[in-house]
């Protein structure tokens, strides 16, 4: 699997012009699911998001995770993650897991981020036509693969 992960002061999701979920400050996460995940890179995952050090401590250093800020978490599917450029000007989505594999797999990276944190995470909708609007705070974007784990 591979993530996008961006410090936000405010992220929203709107399907069709309609706002469908929007969180204040906190994380936005694109997610790319990749035809041999597994259960295992998403608990990885999970655990590294939640513990995640990029928000800022009282003397101004990112020393403090979305557990200990309380923030919320909005997460979106995003398949391009996974594009292929290495040939012509025309991406490849090969990598990409389908969606009777990504799905359950994108689900329980939502489950696991709710339970870690004890709060509803904010979502798109797997697979929708979304408008994506969000402040990267700071800017902090940082690139997560759990194929790299090691």
């Amino acid at each position: 699997m591979r993530i996008v992960v961006q410090r936000v002061s405010e992220a929203s999701v709107s399907i069709k012009s309609v706002l469908h979920s929007a969180i204040g400050e906190g994380m936005m996460i694109l997610v790319g699911v990749e035809h041999d995940d597994t259960e295992e890179d998403v608990e990885w995952l999970a655990k590294k998001v939640v513990n995640l050090r990029i928000f800022d401590d009282e003397n101004g250093v990112m020393n403090r995770s979305i557990l200990d800020c309380g923030g919320g978490i909005l997460v979106i599917s995003q398949f391009t993650l996974h594009a292929s450029t290495k040939k012509g000007n025309r991406p490849s989505y090969i990598r990409a897991a389908r969606p009777e594999q990504a799905v359950p797999l994108y689900r329980l990276f939502i489950e696991r981020l709710d339970a870690a944190t004890g709060k509803k995470c904010g979502e798109g909708v797997f697979g929708a036509d979304m408008q994506v609007a969000f402040v990267n705070d700071g800017p902090v974007t940082i690139i997560i693969d759990s194929k790299l784990k090691e």
